[in-house]
């Protein structure tokens, strides 16, 4: 009796997107008109089982699994990689991707990789994996309590997603094996039902999640109390995954891909990559050559998009002090923050920077000048530029993708009571011209590689005196004033968080550039 009563409530709560699977002989029960889900209701019956679930099969929502590999070729091992990966994907398709084609896969993506330097899946995949993640199976396996994952997929691929953002106890999948340091692209044998039996011996009561036609349900169900599955048809009606409702915050991600690379879509990116790549030189070469107010127009007509918005007063902000400059405070979205802020003022400026590759500084049309991280002498630095130009400033000292601020340093509000806010917001849809592990000099070149590289430009209200260090502020409370009024405009969360967290995470290292 008490096994019926729990098999009941626990089918109402996972309700319509799972059915339940009986054994030795599943079956289907009638679905009703109840809502998928009630999780204040039903937390407290399910928060001290034990959860089993497929990852491909009883969270994500799409079916396929060559997007990742094709993510780990590309961001790896490179574009020739991605490329004869993308060129095996019939023969992946035909012999499918759960045996001889998953092998297939993991050969072409991982052979030759150093293993040592192999942050993929901690710092690119979460990102597209919490992007595919269906809210109907997140529900159900957030409720449970511990939480048990087993995936096709490598180790090194899913590990750090599920451990970082989902808080899953144990992991069962393969391991690729490495020679020398280097992986071989063989994986292991399957030891699922050893590791998972060791699970089942802790006594605790579990429940299964799997998809109906994943044979890895097979390893472990028959020892489940309970086991659903899920079809198909029922995950393509799956609703994604709301930001808001992630685990842990998204901040951090790296990569140059901007897109989940489906086979289509893959199809799409090596037509464009020639044809971007002679639009990237246009476009580069127009802005060296050309002055801003002859630039700008046959730029916006390559398919470059700036959307400014100026305060109304903004154009007589200066009249009082004819011969001063300006400070203008911005948040940091790409290298090339400062170009378009000097686009959109039609006027020269000068900008810092902590790591620009000396590329970069060569094809840069305005003037810049290196950082130390020692106080005195960048104050020193951004000091004589001032004297002598507008300048352009980023506190946040390393670009962050999402809708997020970084801490912004205070060193700038002791310059100039001059200062000027600028939010800044780009949209990428193919490449990001962003990186932390990769190569800095080509980031403007992945930027305007871009179909229609977009620019959002906020000019805000020029600080008033009282709210700067001269009016009796703290540079502490100038820069946390900036950060506040920037993430207003922009919508964004200010952070904590600083440009040593963001190298640590994503690439092992402080982002010292030498």
């Amino acid at each position: 009796m008490l096994g019926t009563r729990f098999s009941s409530k626990l089918f109402l709560f996972l309700s319509k997107p799972f059915k339940r699977q009986g054994h030795p002989s599943s079956f289907t029960r009638k679905q009703n008109n109840m809502r998928s889900f009630s999780l204040v209701q039903k937390t407290g019956e399910v928060s001290n089982k034990t959860v089993v679930f497929h990852l491909e099969g009883a969270l994500l929502r799409s079916t396929s699994l060559f997007p990742y590999f094709m993510l780990v070729a590309f961001e790896a091992g490179g574009l020739l990689r991605c490329l004869l990966l993308f060129l095996s994907y019939p023969l992946v398709w035909l012999v499918g991707e759960d045996q001889l084609g998953l092998r297939v896969m993991v050969f072409l993506c991982f052979f030759g990789i150093k293993k040592s330097t192999f942050r993929i899946g901690s710092s690119v995949l979460p990102k597209f994996f919490l992007e595919d993640v269906g809210w109907e199976g997140f529900a159900a396996v957030m409720s449970c309590g511990r939480k048990v994952a087993v995936s096709n997929l490598p180790r090194i691929m899913v590990e750090g997603f599920l451990k970082d953002y989902l808080g899953v106890d144990a992991v069962v999948a393969r391991d690729v094996k490495s020679l020398s340091g280097y992986f071989s692209g063989l994986m292991d044998q399957n030891k699922e039902n050893e590791i998972l039996l060791g699970e089942f011996k802790r006594g605790d009561a579990v429940i299964g999640i799997v998809s109906h036609n994943k044979h890895v349900g097979q390893n472990f169900f028959p020892h489940c109390k309970e086991v659903y599955s899920v079809s198909e048809a029922e995950k393509s009606n799956w609703q994604v995954l709301p930001r808001e409702k992630y685990p842990k915050p998204l901040i951090f991600h790296d990569g140059r891909l901007a897109f989940k690379p489906t086979p289509a879509s893959c199809l799409a990116m090596v037509m464009w990559i020639p044809f971007g790549i002679f639009v990237c030189v246009i476009r580069i070469t127009l802005g060296i050559l050309l002055p801003f107010n002859t630039s700008a127009p046959i730029l916006a007509f390559s398919g470059t998009r700036i959307t400014l918005s100026i305060p109304q007063n903004s154009l007589n902000q200066n009249q009082e002090k004819p011969k001063s400059h300006m400070l203008y405070v911005c948040n940091h979205r790409t290298l090339v923050d400062p170009l378009h802020i000097a686009h959109a003022l039609n006027k020269p400026v000068c900008a810092v920077t902590y790591s620009l590759s000396r590329f970069n500084e060569l094809i840069t049309p305005i003037r810049t000048a290196r950082l130390t991280r020692d106080r005195e002498k960048d104050r020193e630095t951004m000091e004589k530029l001032l004297r002598v130009s507008n300048l352009v400033v980023c506190p946040e000292g390393t670009t962050c993708r999402e809708p997020y601020l970084l801490r912004f340093s205070p060193l700038f509000a002791e310059l100039t009571d001059d200062i000027v806010p600028v939010a800044l917001d780009v949209k990428a849809s193919m490449f990001y011209g962003t990186t932390a592990s990769g190569h800095k000099c080509l980031d403007p070149v992945f930027h305007y590689m871009n179909p229609n590289p977009s620019y959002f430009i906020k000019i805000l209200e020029h600080l008033p005196k009282s709210e700067t260090c001269a009016g009796g502020k703290t540079r502490i409370e100038v820069a946390n004033n900036v950060q506040n009024k920037i993430a207003n405009a922009l919508g964004f969360l200010c952070t904590s968080l600083t440009r040593k967290d963001k190298y640590m995470i994503l690439a092992g290292n402080e982002g010292i550039c030498h």
